[in-house]
């Protein structure tokens, strides 16, 4: 099984950045689609961004175009989510997902791993 860790969540005030984490146990983490998702109380986990294997391809929810960055570093087995401008709407737990595979992946249920989440609330 593939362990995934994710860190960085926290307190900010809306305006403000964070950079989330996800550290990888996979031997060869450069085979995973990485995704990252979020869930808020009362509402169902929705896509937030993916990234391809090699990091060549990006896909970005509407709600956070522009706004957050996804990337990878896959000598250091982690996933990056860079947040910036942050809105009291972006507060959720945040969780990383993985699945082998080539094709970019925007759904829950086509991803194979997930870490723990991390727990992020913007102020307003």
């Amino acid at each position: 099984q593939v362990q995934l860790v994710e860190s960085g969540g926290g307190l900010v005030q809306a305006g403000g950045s964070l950079r989330l984490s996800c550290a990888a146990s996979a031997r060869t983490f450069s085979r995973y689609n990485m995704g990252w998702f979020r869930q808020a109380p009362g509402k169902e986990r929705e896509f937030v961004a993916a990234i391809s294997p090699l990091g060549v391809t990006t896909n970005y929810a509407d709600s956070v175009k522009g706004r957050f960055t996804i990337s990878r570093d896959n000598a250091k087995n982690t996933v990056y989510l860079q947040m910036n401008s942050l809105k009291p709407e972006d507060s959720a737990v945040y969780y990383c997902a993985a699945v082998v595979g080539v094709v970019l992946h925007t759904i829950s249920a086509q991803y194979d791993y997930w870490g723990q989440g991390t727990q992020v609330t913007v102020s307003s």
